[in-house]
């Protein structure tokens, strides 16, 4: 692992953290970091600055897009906002609820509707069966009355229309896409890691900051909640 230590003090900054959610202190009780964040949109790039001015780590980063999508009178614009964040919690594999825009960007892609799947009921296909949410789990029923599940890793599509699962369906959480650590910066903008590396880098997010493993790997260790982060 790539590492830059200004000084052998630092490393009484290293926390013990187990591989779950850390969450930080009320804000009014929270302790000031001695490190801070600072990332360039312009340069995608990230440092994380001790209190005497040392450079601890040094990282590129992916930025969001600048691209706007819309939909039945909603618009959602993929920039990584400016500013000063803080990060607010941690955790070790993450999983990813998308937002509505997300099905919705991927059916544009494809030239299909979207449609929405209830948490109840049964939604009738054109075929006769049936597309339903059962304990969480999408799937269809057929002819034979067998409830039979829909894989976890493929998008609902039937008759020309993406389905979106219901908030709290298993269909709506997916592993691995923000990599094995993410830092919440509030408001659904994380730092996190990437299977996609070639994008690190680039203009290529939603809005958030994807960084090679080894690099959120040392983010996640050192940089404790209550850090703030420069963003500009």
């Amino acid at each position: 692992m790539r590492r830059w230590f200004g000084n052998l003090a630092f490393a009484a900054l290293v926390l013990a953290l187990t591989p779950s959610i850390v969450l930080g202190p009320e804000l009014g009780n929270a302790e000031p970091s001695p490190l801070k964040i600072y990332v360039s949109l312009e340069q995608r790039h990230l440092w994380v600055v001790a209190s005497n001015a040392d450079t601890l780590r040094s990282a590129p980063v992916a930025v969001g897009r600048g691209n706007v999508i819309s939909y039945a009178g909603r618009t959602w614009r993929f920039k990584t906002p400016t500013g000063v964040r803080t990060v607010i919690a941690k955790d070790a594999d993450p999983v990813w609820i998308p937002p509505d825009w997300f099905y919705i960007e991927v059916a544009q892609e494809y030239g299909l509707a979207v449609r929405a799947l209830p948490a109840s009921g049964i939604v009738r296909l054109r075929d006769g069966t049936g597309l339903t949410i059962r304990d969480n789990v999408a799937g269809v029923i057929g002819a034979d009355s067998v409830f039979r599940e829909l894989p976890m890793e493929e998008h609902l599509v039937f008759d020309g229309a993406l389905f979106v699962p219901p908030l709290g369906a298993t269909n709506r959480r997916v592993k691995g896409e923000l990599g094995q650590y993410r830092l919440d910066l509030g408001d659904g903008f994380y730092l996190h890691g990437t299977p996609h590396r070639s994008t690190v880098g680039r203009a290529a997010t939603h809005g958030c900051l994807r960084l090679h493993d080894d690099d959120i790997e040392w983010l996640y260790e050192h940089v404790p909640v209550g850090t703030r982060v420069y963003i500009y």
